[in-house]
């Protein structure tokens, strides 16, 4: 086994901890915990759960969105020569984890600064509202990491 080998197999498992670190931490924020915490606890006890919980949260996703471009353009550069080197599915991953990207930079610049600073201010009415809207965007990058992995996992032997 080469130095470059030993290089694939880092970036490759880089990349597929990052991935599941952060879909992972989704899914089970969206279908464990919400629904439990939304029963149990009242607004201004939720609100501070989701404030903290998504700051400890946050940060991993960060390492993520750091570690899956350097890991993937480290591979599609070094192993494939560029893009022109890659089959489909690995520009359709591509392209959804920049949306991913993008939505957790608009998740965490805009609705998740203003629910830490509603639940600062005890403004649980603003709180819940950008809440929910953490909820909606956390769904659809759900569904888009499911569909990476689906394409990633399931469809990368198919030919276009």
């Amino acid at each position: 086994m080469n130095i470059d080998s030993y290089f694939y197999t880092l970036a490759v498992s880089l990349h597929a901890v990052a991935a599941v670190i952060w879909v992972g931490g989704m899914f089970f924020a969206y279908v464990s915990l919400r629904p439990v915490a939304a029963k149990l606890l009242a607004p201004p006890q939720r609100l501070d759960l989701w404030s903290q919980t998504l700051k400890n949260f946050f940060i991993w996703v960060w390492l993520a969105i750091i570690i899956l471009p350097a890991s993937g353009y480290w591979i599609i550069f070094s192993i494939y020569n560029g893009f022109a080197g890659v089959g489909w599915t690995i520009h359709l991953m591509h392209t959804l984890g920049i949306i991913m990207i993008l939505i957790f930079l608009h998740v965490y610049f805009a609705p998740f600064k203003r629910l830490r600073r509603a639940v600062q201010e005890e403004n649980f009415h603003e709180g819940a509202r950008n809440l929910a809207i953490i909820r909606k965007m956390v769904g659809i990058n759900l569904i888009i990491g499911i569909a990476t992995f689906i394409t990633a996992i399931g469809l990368a032997h198919i030919p276009l």
